[in-house]
Order: C-alpha cells, then structure tokens, then sequence
C-alpha cells in the first residue's frame, strides 16, 4: 500500500448524483479523506442513529459484514466501525455542510497546507487570497500551538479539530520560524476562501500546459473554458497539452469522469462495482475530442489519488495519453453519501470498487506511469492536508520551469518531439 496520507482538506473529494438511488439520497463520490470513524460525535449518537447507521452498512458496505442487529453499549458500535475501511466515516453538521461546500469551490477557514514531518506540523504553503496569506504565514515555518494549546505529539487531524471547534472565528497561531529564538503570533480570522481547481499557461511550440488540483463540479468547465483561451492565445489549435494531475487527491467522480470524456472519443472511462446492484456502473464516452486528436502528456507522483487516477488511467488505457512521473497513490474505491436522520448529518460509505478501462483495480497499487522519472530528482510534498476548520482543496504550486522539474521537462520534450 502506498504511503498514506494524513487529512484534513480529502474529505472534499466527493459527490456525483447517482439518479439510480435517489430514494436513499446516496450520492457516489471518490473520496480521499482517511478518517476513519473515531470522532467526538460518534460517541453523542442516539441508540436509533446506531440502527440506522447499521441498516446502512448492512445493505450498502462493498464488503458483507458480519453484524450484529443490536449493541448493549457504544463500545460494541465503534468496534464495528473500526472494522470499516479507513475511507468510512459518520459526518456531523458542520461536516457534512464543509463538505458541500467545498465540492462548489469554496470553504471557510484558514487556508493553510501543512504536512506532519519529524514530529512536527510544517507549513507548506499558504493559500493565495486566505487569511494564512495577508497575515503573512510562509513556507517552512513550524506550527507550535493553536489558542495556546500545544500541538506536540498531535496528528494533523487532531490540529485540525482544535482548529474546527475554536469557540471564537478569529483563530491564535503560534510559529516558529527559521531559527527565531521567540514564537510569532499570528490572529487569524476565518472566512470563506474560493479556490481555483484548474490552472493553465501556453508553452512554446504552441505546447499547452493545465494543472487540475481537485475535481469539484467546476472543474469540467473551467478545463473547457481555459483550454479555449489557450488556443485563442496561440492563434489556433494547441500542438499538445501537458495534464498535470501530480498532488491532486481527486475529487467528485463525475467530474473526472467528464474530463476524461471531453479528450476520448470512445472507450470505457471507468467502471464500478459493488454488493448492491446500482453500485455497479459503466461510464463511457462519448464522441468528441475537444483537442482533435493533439497528443497528451499527463503528469502523476504518489499524491495523484482517485478521481485523478480515474482520469490518468482513461487516457492511459484507452492510449490517448503517455503518462510521466511516479506511480500513483493507489485508491480505487467509491464511497456514498447517505444522509442520516432529517438530513443534518450522513454516513460517508465505501459501497464499491473502480476499475479501469482494462479492467484493472488500482486499490493499494496505483496507476503505474508509461516513463517513470525518480521522485528523488522531484519536489515532493507527502501527507499534505488543509488545516482550515472545514475540509477544503489545496491549490499548491500551480507552475514552475525550475529545471528540477524533470516531469515536466520530460513532457515538453515528448511533445515537441511528435
């Protein structure tokens, strides 16, 4: 199993509409956050929320559990949810809500990227446009406390929820920085942060280049709209086009889906399948390439997950596309959202596999690259998450020609080499 990824921002990567089970409310979704159930809320639930959760899973888990049809105490209900994948998880209010949110583009929070290294929350990078920015938050500075509590010995989603259940909106930060003998104190206020899933720049030759971070239910017509102003900036149709899909942890499955759909103009995209029968789908595309056939380079590394590995291994697959870089992060499964009680709170729920155009799993594996450059010659940014009180996207480092950058060297070379 690849390297697992701490998270406070993947809990995001959700929801497609899935008409077939619209009587439960269950929306598919690829998500990429790996909390699992072990959460304040879970231990507040009522003895008929038990049952419901337990119906559910029941009915919808991709695997058949052995369950039993009633517990005598809560220390029995989180024992089964401990045997759930890590992908499961019970979603109160504000969760539930955060993650709606920003499946639009947008959350409220501090927009910081942080990655657990050495026993420490570092920064890796602040948001543009966030609280983190204007405040003058920066790379490589260290997370010391929140509100004056310590975060020593704290996982990051354990900062994350000091961060979550602050009383007030204005959130205290201690750093430190470089070798500063003081602590920096930084207020930061809330608010809601719009993030860009979909970037791009013209190379060259007429080489474009489109970064997609996330997979949000903007994200088809941001590619669409911005491969069109590409093309209008050149002055005609675009020689080729870099995909770049490294550190994306994915997103909604329809919108990958759709991606996938606007380069192919046959083929299988993706398929499910799960214990029930309406987990199990085929997503084909349709005809019509918007590129007209320009070749495609994408780029992946060990961060690239889910509705990004959907995408990488449709074009891959269906030899539309010549993958660089590293081996993908590997997480194939499909969860549903289903909704719980009047609908405030809901069950995130693994109810299937996906598997790719050749028929091939990629669940603990990963989408393997046509030329795999070392990742040691690379910039890498491993188990990164968002602290921003809700879940949200990162945005990262959107472009750089650093001649380090092997990836993206590699593709400008096999593009202009067609």
């Amino acid at each position: 199993m690849p390297t697992t990824h701490t998270t406070i921002d993947r809990l995001t990567n959700c929801l497609a509409s899935n008409n077939a089970i619209k009587s439960l409310m269950v929306m598919f979704f690829i998500c990429f956050s790996l909390n699992c159930f072990a959460v304040t809320s879970i231990h507040e639930l009522k003895k008929q929320q038990q049952h419901e959760i337990l119906f559910n899973i029941h009915a919808y888990y991709v695997e058949d559990l052995s369950l039993q049809s009633s517990f005598n105490d809560k220390q029995q209900f989180e024992t089964l949810l401990n045997q759930l994948d890590p992908y499961s998880k019970y979603l109160d209010e504000s969760e539930l809500d955060a993650l709606f949110n920003s499946t639009n583009g947008r959350y409220t929070g501090l927009g910081i990227e942080v990655q657990a290294k050495d026993d420490q929350i570092v920064i890796i990078n602040a948001l543009n446009n966030s609280p983190a920015h204007s405040a003058g938050i920066k790379q490589n500075d260290i997370l010391l406390a929140i509100n004056n509590q310590s975060v020593a010995n704290k996982d990051i989603s354990q900062v994350a929820n000091m961060i979550l259940k602050s009383e007030s909106a204005t959130v205290q930060l201690s750093i430190k920085r470089n070798n500063t003998l003081q602590p920096l104190s930084f207020a930061l206020t809330r608010r809601e942060i719009n993030i860009e899933s979909v970037k791009s720049a013209l190379y060259d030759y007429g080489v474009g280049y489109m970064a997609i971070k996330s997979f949000s239910n903007h994200t088809l017509h941001d590619v669409s709209r911005q491969l069109a102003q590409l093309e209008s900036n050149y002055g005609g149709a675009l020689a080729g086009l870099v995909l770049d899909l490294r550190d994306n942890p994915g997103g909604t499955l329809q919108s990958a889906v759709a991606v996938a759909d606007l380069f192919l103009q046959h083929g299988t995209i993706v398929t499910t399948k799960g214990r029930f029968y309406d987990a199990n789908q085929h997503y084909k595309a349709s005809a019509g390439d918007i590129l007209n056939g320009s070749p495609i380079v994408v780029l992946i590394n060990e961060n690239s997950a889910s509705a990004a590995e959907i995408l990488a291994a449709a074009l891959k697959d269906n030899q539309r596309a010549t993958l660089v870089g590293n081996k993908s992060f590997g997480k194939g499964s499909v969860q549903s959202l289903i909704p719980l009680g009047n609908g405030n709170t809901a069950l995130k729920l693994t109810t299937a596999k996906y598997f790719s155009p050749s028929g091939k799993s990629i669940d603990g594996i990963g989408v393997a690259p046509d030329v795999a450059i070392n990742k040691s010659t690379l910039s890498q940014i491993n188990k990164v998450a968002i602290i921003k009180t809700e879940q949200g996207n990162s945005n990262g480092s959107w472009f750089s020609d650093n001649p380090t950058d092997q990836q993206l060297l590699k593709a400008k070379q096999l593009l202009t080499m067609k």
